[in-house]
């Protein structure tokens, strides 16, 4: 047994969607006490830091209706079924960017809400990028603008809210720290 594992006793399926499912589950605590988790069910995603052979650092902007407006972020999408992470980084970071790569190097995975929603995201970063003679399309549902932003102009963009998800914060983080932005 894991070290406070809530046995689940019984599933109950609420909706299944086109990116995520909810269920609630009965569970049985470690003290022997039962209690209701309501769970959001995701294939899991990927995110790409992708730098510029100009040591610019390739995000993209766009509208989340869950926030109720648009943020920048590093290119991501999620994990189709049967698709490997890579393979997920690679086409997502040239559909919404033009940009592509065969060097992805894999920098880490996490949870993004683990109190409620079981998705994982991987983390790439991608070297030696280049524009793609002929762009994959996009999904028809989203609409991105491209930014190149420099080391300043990223931060600023955190400074002034735009950057406001764990992904391209925790990538920007990481970067810095291994001098991959000069």
């Amino acid at each position: 047994m894991k070290k406070f594992e809530e046995q689940t006793i019984q599933t109950e399926s609420i909706y299944k969607g086109k990116v995520i499912s909810l269920q609630v589950d009965d569970v049985e605590l470690p003290n022997g006490k039962t209690s209701k988790r309501e769970l959001v069910k995701h294939p899991g995603a990927v995110a790409i830091l992708a730098i510029t052979p100009e040591n610019k650092i390739v995000m993209v902007e766009q509208y989340r209706k869950p926030l109720e407006r648009s943020i920048v972020e590093i290119p991501a999408g999620k994990l189709e079924p049967g698709e490997e992470p890579k393979q997920t980084a690679m086409r997502e970071l040239e559909e919404e960017t033009g940009y592509k790569t065969d060097d992805l190097e894999f920098i880490t995975s996490f949870a993004t809400s683990p109190g409620f929603a079981d998705e994982v995201i991987y983390i790439y970063l991608a070297n030696n990028i280049e524009k793609a003679e002929n762009k994959l399309e996009g999904d028809d549902d989203e609409f991105v603008e491209l930014i190149e932003a420099t080391v300043e102009e990223a931060e600023q963009f955190e400074k002034d809210e735009r950057i406001w998800d764990a992904k391209t914060a925790y990538a920007l983080l990481y970067a810095k720290a291994k001098g991959i932005l000069g």
